[in-house]
């Protein structure tokens, strides 16, 4: 009896590792993750950007969604490139994950003479989250109250522009707004990042700068910057008397600085489809919609996923492609 007691253990002790190994191929063919660690989300610019904030959001509801835990890997440089080039490299196993961008995923593209990635084939592409233009900004008492002031200004005399760096959204639309309204005199200065540009505006080093909407709002409600046009395609719902470039003929100034979700390619379709699934989930949660619009970041007005977003990202590579190669712009 003792015996075949002790058989019987033994038996389910060598059928444990077996029982395991279904369990986790069936896990894994639900789309689940074995659970060997938490997956990595890699924002591509430094804490306190658009991309890092986005993603700390995002991150605790993705993870308590896909029963894993999800934490936030800053790898910043390079316009977002580093750490997007990173990710590209990275084992396609759901455990390494990017907030892809507009600035490595998009403009980074025309820019880079050697990019070490395919902003397109190199990543799959699961869902974009929110979207926020960039702006035209000048400090509240400045002698420029709309566009055409600065417009006619730049044809008599050196108007300055800042952006966050070479190559950076701001930076490419003004090169649109210089060739496309004629303005010769119009200036650009790179700076490293928004930080440093906005000080020099304040300072009156600078007459404008061109930078994404979001890290500007407080400032702008306050009066002191005021906001001459946005690169959205439609008014901004929490700037609404500020229009769009395309309003005031500039429709090549229509340029987001979008937010999504990525992997590196070949991610395995069941964890791709289980992401995929869960954005539209995320952007419906109240609290983040919310927490969206404060930072004047909003969600598409239908999911963009899969497909739809590489679609949206190849067409965003070749428009932007093509400005900066007109331009002449070269990322140092």
């Amino acid at each position: 009896m003792r015996r075949r007691q002790l058989l019987a253990a033994s038996a389910g002790l060598l059928a444990v590792p077996t029982l395991l190994r279904i369990r986790g191929a069936r896990a894994q063919a639900n789309g689940a993750w074995p659970g060997r660690g938490p997956v990595r989300l890699v924002a591509t610019f430094p804490p306190g950007g658009l991309a890092d904030v986005i993603g700390r959001l995002v991150a605790p509801p993705l993870g308590q969604a896909i029963g894993q835990g999800v934490v936030i890997d800053n790898r910043a440089g390079a316009g977002g490139t580093i750490g997007a080039d990173h990710v590209a490299k990275s084992p396609a196993d759901g455990y390494t994950l990017v907030i892809s961008h507009a600035s490595p995923h998009g403009f980074a593209a025309g820019i880079y003479p050697q990019l070490p990635y395919d902003p397109v084939a190199d990543f799959t592409h699961l869902g974009m989250l929110v979207d926020t233009p960039s702006v035209i900004l000048v400090k509240g008492d400045s002698p420029f109250r709309t566009l055409d002031d600065l417009r006619a200004a730049a044809r008599d005399r050196n108007v300055t522009y800042g952006s966050s760096g070479i190559g950076s959204s701001g930076h490419l639309l003004g090169a649109v707004m210089e060739r496309d309204a004629n303005l010769p005199k119009l200036t650009h200065v790179p700076y490293r990042g928004s930080a440093p540009g906005l000080q020099d505006l304040m300072a009156g080093a600078i007459d404008s700068l061109i930078d994404p909407l979001t890290t500007n709002v407080g400032m702008l409600r306050d009066g002191t910057l005021r906001a001459l046009a946005m690169s959205s395609a439609v008014r901004v719902p929490l700037f609404p008397a500020v229009p769009t470039c395309a309003e005031l003929g500039l429709p090549r100034m229509t340029a987001g600085n979008w937010i999504g979700l990525s992997g590196p390619r070949n991610l395995p379709a069941p964890v791709a489809e289980r992401l995929t699934a869960e954005i539209p989930r995320l952007l419906a949660r109240p609290e983040l919609r919310t927490r969206f619009e404060e930072l004047a970041s909003y969600p598409p007005p239908q999911p963009m996923l899969g497909a739809a977003y590489t679609d949206h990202i190849a067409r965003f590579v070749a428009d932007w492609t093509r400005v900066a190669r007109d331009a002449n712009i070269v990322a140092s």
